[in-house]
């Protein structure tokens, strides 16, 4: 986890899942693409396929071992309801949250859709917060899906 995040509403970001692809107006400007391709030029494992969608499986347990609370961004390197996750992976990093209650984890996504229709199908917890980006009036509807 990067424990010095420069996002002021977070700890530290957990990136079990990397990649992204352009989705609405708000990914015009990503940040994430752009860290993407600057860790694929300085060789990190990670990020050896730019910012193409990747699963990192051994990369699942990492908040098991912080002991220190802490708020955790989920994905901040991806939208975790991106259509390329497969649904048995998100299940995955919500079971990892729902057994560190120490942390509070936090997911934002632009994809409400998705996240409205696998929602009764994961195991929400109080220590798990979800939000929409609404990055203009285009997109208030994810609010309902929210």
């Amino acid at each position: 986890m990067s424990r010095h995040s420069e996002i002021l509403w977070t700890d530290g970001s957990w990136n079990p899942i990397t990649g992204c692809t352009k989705y609405s107006a708000g990914c015009l400007n990503c940040y994430a693409q752009r860290l993407a391709l600057r860790f694929q030029r300085m060789g990190k494992p990670k990020y050896s396929h730019g910012f193409e969608v990747a699963l990192h499986p051994t990369s699942l347990d990492e908040p098991l071992t912080w002991k220190q609370p802490c708020e955790i961004f989920v994905c901040s390197m991806l939208d975790l309801f991106h259509q390329k996750v497969p649904d048995d992976f998100i299940q995955k990093v919500f079971a990892v949250m729902n057994k560190a209650k120490q942390h509070l984890f936090q997911i934002l996504t632009k994809r409400s859709e998705r996240l409205l229709q696998l929602s009764p199908h994961l195991p929400w917890t109080d220590n798990i917060w979800a939000g929409v980006t609404v990055e203009n009036d285009k997109y208030v509807c994810r609010i309902d899906d929210l």
